[in-house]
C-alpha cells in the first residue's frame, strides 16, 4: 500500500470512529482532537494547492460533524499533494505521523 493510500485508509477508519463515538466523549475532548486534525489537514492541503493565499480554517461546527470534517480534510490533502510536489513527502509522512498519534488518543 502506497503512503497516500495508508494516509487515506487511515483518515477513513479515524473518521468513522469520530461518527460512531457517543456524544459524551466528544465532548469529553475526542471531537476536538478530530478537529485540531482536520484544521492541520486543511491548512496543509490549502497550502500546497494556493501557495501564498492565506488558508480559510476549518470552523466549528459542533462535535457531530468533526468525523466528517476530518474525511474532507484529509481527502483534500491527499488530493493536493500532486499540488505541491517539493513538499509534498514532507507533508505526507508529518500528516500520516498526526492521524496516528490523534486516532490513540481518541482510542
Amino acid at each position: 500500500m502506497s503512503d497516500r493510500a495508508a494516509l487515506y485508509a487511515a483518515v477513513e477508519r479515524l473518521s468513522g470512529r469520530l461518527r460512531a463515538l457517543p456524544q459524551r466523549r466528544l465532548q469529553a475532548g475526542a471531537a476536538a482532537e478530530g478537529l485540531e486534525l482536520a484544521r492541520w489537514l486543511a491548512r496543509q492541503a490549502q497550502e500546497l494547492e494556493f501557495p501564498g493565499r492565506e488558508p480559510r480554517e476549518v470552523p466549528d461546527d459542533g462535535v457531530f460533524v468533526v468525523g466528517d470534517q476530518l474525511a474532507v480534510a484529509g481527502h483534500e490533502l491527499v488530493a493536493a499533494l500532486d499540488h505541491g510536489p517539493a513538499r509534498a513527502e514532507e507533508v505526507l509522512r508529518e500528516a500520516l505521523r498526526r492521524v496516528s498519534a490523534a486516532a490513540r488518543a481518541v482510542g
